[in-house]
């Protein structure tokens, strides 16, 4: 466990470092004078923005529950979510690392198996997909109609973001058509890594192959139920709507706050390809995001960078650090409980 945390503070502490180094790079003084003189009457409608976001993407973890009979209340399917990103924003990897633990959370609330809630946030997660893509094609055909002139750096940037959509679209289509392969084999990778687990942890006797493969299917079988259900499809894909635009919302008010009204279809385009970078190794994307949307700022909106710099450490601010702190608690809690 001390090793987990070391490793952890070890990340937030390269984060830290390539955030420092992004800022360094815009210019320090510039963009702390930007923040300086940052209109402080515009946070409480951006912690108001914020909470939408939180809410909405809540209510999707809520259908999905019910959907999969692990049916919790709104206010905590809107705490579970908290805690999931506070999972995500404090392990490398992001998402990656950090759903196992959303998974353990969800399943200690809901008192249902631990691949219930796995499958649930799982699920969750993969619906936000094709909203994102949405919202920020829509972003970039506004763009590209001429709301501002975009340079090629940008224009090859976005090539690349519809190569690598289809290349996830196409991943996860093949996936779950074959997934009695998938199934298949990640019993055959998780077997012997859970026999040694079991075999060296106190108190655990190592699984058994059924074992495994009874917890692989109860995860299968969660999501499919997910897919198959049209209208909790249509709920949580409509509040993952709602959410995205609500951080593209979030944004704007960031840089409305400096000083600098932008086109709203700028941000709508940069918050869900931005997002990308979420996938970089550091804890949430820490450092990477926010060079991402920095990059992505400057040619869409035509502000300066020290300007971009401000409103993207505003908007993290609000969406990076505000969750740590309401997620943390809920997680702090829903631990102590599991661990009981």
């Amino acid at each position: 466990m001390d090793g987990d945390r070391l490793t952890t503070l070890g990340m937030f502490g390269v984060a830290l470092a390539v955030l420092g180094v992004v800022v360094w790079i815009i210019g320090a003084d510039e963009v702390l004078g930007a923040l300086g003189a940052a209109d402080r009457s515009v946070l409480p409608v951006l912690l108001a923005v914020v909470a939408v976001w939180l809410t909405a993407w809540g209510l999707a973890l809520w259908t999905v529950l019910r959907t999969i009979g692990a049916p919790v209340s709104v206010p905590m399917s809107v705490a579970l979510f908290a805690a999931a990103v506070f999972s995500n924003n404090v392990t490398p990897f992001g998402q990656a690392g950090g759903e196992p633990v959303s998974g353990l959370l969800i399943s200690t609330a809901a008192d249902s198996d631990y691949e219930t809630g796995l499958a649930a946030i799982a699920s969750v997660d993969t619906l936000h997909f094709v909203p994102s893509i949405g919202l920020g094609i829509v972003g970039l055909v506004y763009l590209l109609a001429g709301a501002v002139e975009l340079t090629e750096d940008l224009l090859v940037a976005a090539v690349g973001v519809v190569v690598l959509v289809g290349l996830i679209a196409t991943a996860a289509t093949l996936g779950w058509r074959y997934r009695d392969r998938v199934r298949t084999a990640i019993v055959r990778f998780v077997t012997p890594i859970a026999h040694t687990l079991g075999g060296v942890i106190p108190g655990r006797s190592p699984p058994e192959r059924a074992d495994v493969e009874q917890r692989v299917d109860g995860f299968f079988v969660a999501v499919g139920r997910v897919a198959n259900s049209r209208r909790t499809v249509a709920f949580a894909m409509g509040c993952s709507a709602l959410g995205w635009t609500s951080l593209a919302s979030a944004l704007w008010l960031s840089l409305y706050a400096l000083g600098y009204t932008v086109p709203f279809a700028a941000v709508l385009f940069v918050v869900p390809v931005g997002s990308i970078a979420g996938v970089t190794p550091l804890p949430g994307g820490l450092g990477g995001l926010e060079a991402a949307f920095i990059t992505l700022l400057i040619p869409t909106t035509g502000v300066p960078a020290s300007v971009a710099t401000a409103g993207v450490l505003i908007y993290r601010g609000a969406t990076y650090w505000l969750p740590i702190l309401v997620g943390g608690g809920v997680a702090t809690v829903l631990g102590n409980r599991a661990r009981r």
